[in-house]
């Protein structure tokens, strides 16, 4: 596919952190609920009156993967400055055979092509941003491997997301509302964070705050650990029946 092609291009330059410039509306999972990612454009704007960063989990479980990643994905090659997209733990060829997108791809093309495509596409897509050197966003949460955004930049991206380490992490884990430090995650990936931890990774980097998606907020957006992480979720009424 041409657009895949042209958008590894402009992937493949951007660092692992990528930055972004404010003012931008940060978005979370959108998971292929494309009715409600159009009424996102029609309540902020549209590209490139509008900038976006998007964190990630773009396809599975709702009924129009094909229709989000390939508009999104689209932007991002007509406007690379003012679209920035970031890996979600659901951008990978594992999960997408198991969760709606691979079997999207074949009931709609008659073949899986287009999911080799894409998936081929998703090893590109950078981990995190930054927003104006302050706000840290990523899909997921923290890595006991990962002290700094150096560590970050120094990854290997490009690639399968893998079963555990640092890349793994960055898009699995989860701020823990209670317990202090690291915890195992129920998800099988990933760990839960304290709030301890997040403050101590928010001095060390200079920042004021990290925005992350992966998690159902029942008000499309909920801050934690004193208000230095914020959740965003940007799928209503997810699987069309969560009521959030």
């Amino acid at each position: 596919m041409d657009l895949c092609d042209k958008a590894k291009e402009i992937f493949s330059k951007e660092s692992n952190v990528r930055e972004v410039q404010a003012p931008v509306t940060i978005c979370g999972d959108i998971h292929g609920q494309f009715e409600d990612l159009m009424e996102l454009f029609k309540i902020a704007g549209r590209p490139p009156e509008t900038n976006f960063l998007f964190m990630g989990d773009y396809v599975d479980r709702g009924y129009q993967s094909i229709e989000v990643i390939t508009l999104l994905v689209a932007l991002k090659v007509r406007y690379p400055d003012r679209v920035t997209l970031l890996r979600g733990n659901h951008e990978c060829r594992s999960i997408t055979q198991v969760y709606g997108f691979y079997d999207e791809c074949t009931r709609k093309y008659g073949n899986a092509n287009v999911w080799k495509s894409y998936t081929e596409l998703f090893d590109f897509i950078p981990l995190t941003g930054l927003v104006e050197g302050k706000i840290f966003s990523l899909h997921g949460g923290l890595s006991p491997s990962i002290d700094s955004l150096n560590d970050i930049r120094k990854l290997d991206r490009i690639q399968e997301t893998p079963h555990e380490g640092p890349a793994c992490d960055l898009l699995w884990s989860d701020p823990d509302p209670q317990r202090m430090g690291w915890s195992m995650s129920m998800r099988g990936a990933g760990y839960n964070f304290g709030k301890d931890l997040t403050e101590e990774f928010i001095h060390h980097n200079d920042l004021s705050k990290i925005a992350r998606a992966h998690q159902l907020v029942s008000e499309g957006y909920e801050q934690m650990h004193n208000d230095k992480v914020v959740t965003v979720f940007s799928a209503p009424n997810y699987c069309y029946r969560c009521g959030n």
